[in-house]
């Protein structure tokens, strides 16, 4: 087997576990928040993250996992460049720019509303306190 054909089956592996948990974080995600809340004895583990999960940081994590995604699917592409024609290669980095800057963005807007969420709550805080 050629050294580049391994490397192409292991990002093909890498790709797939990406995927694969993906789908397990968005299964256990929705079904906490949107269906019930998981009962977990207090002798038994849990997911760390279980719980913690809102819609805004579930949104991040997702768009974090797809540009993770992306960029195996990417580098997979540029490690067979000499079998895909440049238009293609070029659609395929559009592509993932977009997912970049799409996720940059909802960061972005995050950290905006949280911060502007954190300024409503002291200022209520502080004009409750002086009344």
């Amino acid at each position: 087997m050629h050294e580049v054909d391994l490397v192409l089956i292991t990002l093909s592996l890498i790709d797939i576990t990406l995927v694969g948990g993906l789908i397990v974080m968005v299964m256990f995600s929705g079904y906490e928040n949107f269906v019930s809340q998981l009962d977990v004895d207090e002798g038994c583990e849990k997911l760390s993250w279980l719980g913690k999960l809102d819609a805004d940081s579930l949104k991040n994590k997702v768009a974090a996992s797809i540009v993770a995604i992306s960029s195996i699917h990417l580098l997979k592409v540029f490690m067979n460049a000499g079998n895909i024609s440049n238009d293609k290669i070029m659609w395929y980095l559009l592509i993932h720019i977009t997912f970049v800057l799409s996720a940059f963005a909802m960061g972005y807007l995050d950290k905006i509303t949280r911060t502007s969420k954190q300024i409503a709550t002291n200022t209520a805080v502080n004009n409750s306190g002086s009344k």
